[in-house]
């Protein structure tokens, strides 16, 4: 059992990158990467706590990208190394817009007789704020009953106290990812929503700008769309990836590994991406 797509307090998890991999270790993990959105900087610790504790571990990163005009998808990155200099700038970039929006939200909810602060969020959030931190904040607050209402209510695409996230080109995110000696990634395809014919069109696309994989297993993949992927990626050429996209209490219906409880990712799947990062 092995999990390629994981998120610690460095970006919106809630698990440190330290106990995350120690939480791996006690759930018999083969092997890990941490994806945080639009951040390395929780790399470094995972990358020694997981030496220290024999997990065989991949650096990685989870971008954001335009898709179809507004919308987006998840781009991810593997590397062997936590130190990502080519890269570095650009996700501080994106770091910067991503606290510019958490305050934009802030004043939009207050607009709205919401009455959070930033400070709230971060006592929360314990590193980078996301949107599942305001969600358990309102919880807490007794202005929803549950995440899903808040989003529904004040934070999904739409809604009243939604601002757009910063978004890099997909060329531009595949490109830094390659400059930074990784492996590009199309991230769980299931959230493109697209027809079988559509996905298939579109991956022959992003592989003419330099991507090198997909994400087939993943939680909310069922065994005829992971088989459809495994397909494609052997067309195209792909690696196959896989992870649960663990994020502690913010998904709790997501278990590290396992998912739903029926995720299994082949073993493979990290021997080969390593294996083809070792060559760069």
């Amino acid at each position: 059992m092995i999990d390629l797509h994981t998120h610690s307090t460095a970006s919106d998890g809630t698990f440190s990158p330290s106990e995350l991999i120690r939480l791996a270790k006690r759930e018999g993990l083969k092997a890990l990467a941490l994806t945080d959105h639009d951040t390395t900087r929780g790399l470094p610790e995972a990358y020694e706590v997981a030496r220290e504790e024999g997990i065989p571990f991949l650096c990685g990163v989870e971008i954001s990208v335009k898709f179809n005009g507004p919308g987006h998808f998840h781009l991810l990155g593997y590397f062997l190394s936590p130190e990502l200099p080519p890269l570095e700038e650009t996700l501080k970039a994106l770091q910067e817009a991503r606290k510019r929006r958490n305050e934009l939200m802030v004043e939009k909810l207050r607009a709205l007789g919401v009455e959070i602060t930033l400070t709230e969020l971060e006592e929360i959030a314990k590193g980078e704020i996301g949107r599942p931190h305001f969600a358990r904040l309102l919880v807490e607050k007794g202005y929803v009953r549950t995440p899903d209402e808040a989003f529904e209510k004040y934070l999904r695409k739409g809604a009243p106290a939604y601002v757009p996230k910063a978004l890099l080109e997909p060329k531009e995110a595949i490109e830094k990812i390659l400059q930074a000696k990784g492996i590009p990634v199309l991230a769980h395809p299931i959230t493109l929503k697209l027809a079988p014919k559509e996905l298939s069109s579109y991956l022959k696309e992003l592989k003419e700008l330099g991507l090198r994989g997909v994400e087939a297993y993943y939680s909310e993949h069922n065994r005829d769309f992971t088989n459809f992927l495994l397909h494609e990626a052997q067309r195209l050429g792909f690696l196959t990836t896989g992870g649960s996209d663990f994020h502690g209490a913010n998904k709790p219906d997501i278990r590290l590994g396992r998912g739903f409880g029926n995720l299994r990712v082949p073993k493979e799947c990290f021997e080969r991406l390593k294996k083809e990062l070792e060559k760069l």
